[in-house]
């Protein structure tokens, strides 16, 4: 089965400054960002593999760059969060299972080569970085049983942060999409899957990156940090 993959790429990410969407910012070996992850997917899975870009701002820039993957549109891109523009976006791929990326992560190519043992056993996980914890960041706790229990930026006493890389199992997507939809447009997606685990027992696996690579950019440190890995 071909696998389905997303990038949430329809914010304005007006904190790193630039005029045009964050996904296309290149790095300093010549590529955007969000070239860096389409490389990085197809490697992993081969050129089969569906790549559908939920786009808002300046979306035809994205488009432009990008025009032979598949495109969702959030209009209320100023409006909403991650968390409804991943819902418009599980609603294209039909019932499988999908691996969902932020569109500013940099992240070393390793990383989605250790996703596929989660993927071909169809396990839901959050990729999740453990060597720091910063306030500003998602962060997670896990259960007894070493499930994901807790994930958000206000979690006390977080064990690591989520990185940004996560897959729903095509048996947890209908349940997470259903509490994606009732959570407030500002929510990020993280919400929607404390939910799922709390409400409907989705079984969240951490799958540990701590010794690789994975960048968000949100500021210009962020994007020097990153120019160091690529």
């Amino acid at each position: 089965m071909t696998l389905q993959t997303i990038i949430l790429a329809a914010g304005m990410g007006s904190r790193l400054g630039r005029a045009l969407p964050k996904p296309l910012t290149e790095l300093s070996d010549g590529r955007s960002i969000m070239q860096q992850q389409h490389d990085n997917i197809r490697a992993a899975f081969g050129s089969d593999v569906r790549i559908t870009s939920v786009v808002g701002y300046r979306a035809e820039s994205i488009v432009e760059a990008f025009p032979r993957v598949n495109y969702v549109h959030n209009e209320r891109y100023d409006e909403t969060n991650t968390s409804k523009s991943l819902l418009r976006g599980l609603a294209a791929t039909g019932k499988s299972g999908v691996l969902w990326m932020n569109g500013d992560v940099v992240f070393d190519p390793r990383v989605l080569g250790r996703a596929i043992e989660f993927i071909d056993r169809d396990q839901s996980f959050v990729t999740v970085n453990t060597s720091k914890v910063s306030d500003e960041e998602v962060k997670y706790t896990i259960s007894a049983e070493g499930f994901i229990k807790e994930l958000s930026k206000t979690v006390v006493g977080g064990i690591g942060e989520a990185v940004g890389i996560n897959y729903i199992s095509s048996k947890d997507k209908a349940a997470f999409m259903r509490q994606l939809q009732r959570v407030d447009d500002q929510d990020y997606f993280e919400r929607g899957l404390e939910l799922a685990i709390a409400e409907n027992g989705l079984l969240l696996e951490p799958m540990d990156i701590s010794d690789l690579y994975a960048v968000e950019v949100d500021f210009a440190e962020d994007l020097e940090r990153a120019n160091l890995f690529v």
